[in-house]
């Protein structure tokens, strides 16, 4: 659906204001379909983005400080978004041996085992797939890099 007919409105100021407006609602789609794939598993976007960064990283482990600049969410609190994945058993947390001061994460068998068990089910990436090409990804991809260069 064109996002006049989704919103209502017929006329924007320019082809920009349309864009931008577009972006924005389609954000707030896509992140609402993204939580309720992950509903059921009872984790949040932020705590999976959390386990996608620590399985790139695996067996290596990342530092807190590290996962907060590294988060899509970068207004998380990642140490409190931690723990929880801690008492879980998903993740492990040590002191860093070369800085006392940093703490160390690392995801865990279990962590690992949960990841794939939510990919199997998810079906949002499998629905985009059927309406964008590879090529179409990649230039959507380009143009959303080249907005952030404002």
């Amino acid at each position: 659906m064109k996002i006049e007919d989704e919103i209502k409105q017929e006329r924007f100021r320019n082809p920009v204001q349309k864009a931008v407006v577009n972006l924005l609602f389609t954000s707030g789609w896509f992140n609402s379909l993204h939580q309720n794939e992950l509903k059921p598993f009872k984790i949040s976007p932020q705590q999976y983005n959390i386990l996608r960064i620590l399985r790139g990283s695996y067996p290596n482990p990342v530092t807190v400080k590290s996962l907060m600049e590294r988060m899509l969410d970068r207004m998380s609190n990642a140490s409190r978004l931690v723990e929880k994945l801690v008492q879980r058993g998903l993740v492990k947390r040590t002191v860093c041996p070369h800085d006392r001061r940093a703490v160390d994460v690392v995801i865990t068998g279990e962590g690992l085992r949960f990841l794939e068990k939510i990919e199997e089910k998810r079906k949002l990436m499998n629905r985009i797939n059927l309406v964008l090409t590879d090529q179409e990804a990649n230039q959507l991809s380009d143009l959303l890099d080249k907005m952030r260069n404002i």
